[in-house]
């Protein structure tokens, strides 16, 4: 999916929302455990409930590998699904890979031609070159961490080197990278005051927000300081949306809890 086709999406829908398939077997309603498949058919019923209100997905992949071979196939089968029913999805493998350039190679085809996902986020500690094996797929995009959502991001992150803060070293240093243009960035809501700083650096790139909800983040200030002239935002909740009941109505109230967010984002847009 090339951006122009993501934000076209975007202004269809009236929606800027990424839904986060953070698959946990001990909270998924109980009666999907006699399923086949538990993971897949949880999958399948949010995303037809939910669908006419995000414009992406984003399964963690860790909550697919921690059961193992089932689990990648339940990741799998999510994917196709999606892609076969529901193509103007953009979809995101959260898998935060990022290593040698040759092992960072075979993460990238493992997502964008086997699984055939849209975007890929990945760990830029390792530099340029395990990076650029990401870029170097053709409309498919590296969603890059920048500043993140968790205590420990000020363990690095905003330490200053030459009286900068790191994470805008991480910033400046990718935008001269080969085939740049397909980056996007993680950049957590509860981060909302360095919005501003960050798109002073990367003023027109896509910056996926997660931490809205359930960690704190606050649409309305990530809206303030992180909109571009094209969007720029894909705004994430994973448990706030898919947890919202254990009943057989799960996906019902899924829905719900999506359109609260949607009709808050239409009001950006």
């Amino acid at each position: 999916m090339t951006t122009q086709e993501l934000v076209a999406q975007i202004k269809k829908k009236k929606s800027f929302l990424c839904i986060g398939l953070d698959v946990d077997l001990d909270k998924i309603p109980t009666h999907l455990l006699d399923e086949e498949d538990p993971i897949f058919a949880f999958n399948k019923a949010i995303i037809d409930a939910t669908h006419q209100l995000c414009v992406a997905y984003k399964p963690n992949i860790a909550f697919y590998e921690a059961y193992g071979l089932k689990g990648w196939k339940s990741l799998e089968k999510t994917i196709i699904y999606l892609n076969k029913n529901y193509p103007e999805i953009f979809t995101i493998a959260d898998a935060k890979r990022g290593d040698i350039g040759n092992t960072s190679t075979m993460y990238a085809k493992a997502f964008f031609e086997d699984l055939k996902f849209d975007a890929v986020t990945i760990a830029p500690y390792m530099g340029k070159d395990s990076v650029e094996p990401f870029l170097a797929f053709k409309n498919k995009h590296t969603i890059m961490l920048a500043l993140t959502s968790n205590k420990g991001a000020f363990d690095f992150q905003t330490k200053k080197i030459d009286d900068k803060e790191l994470y805008k070293h991480v910033l400046e240093t990718s935008k001269s990278w080969q085939n740049s243009e397909n980056l996007m960035y993680v950049v957590g809501a509860t981060k909302a005051e360095y919005f501003k700083e960050i798109r002073t650096i990367v003023p027109n790139s896509f910056l996926l927000v997660p931490g809205v909800g359930a960690q704190g983040g606050s649409l309305q200030d990530v809206c303030k300081y992180g909109l571009s002239k094209n969007i720029g935002l894909l705004i994430n909740s994973s448990r706030g949306i898919i947890y919202a009941s254990k009943e057989k109505d799960f996906a019902e109230k899924a829905a719900l809890k999506a359109v609260e967010l949607q009709k808050q984002m239409e009001a950006y847009l």
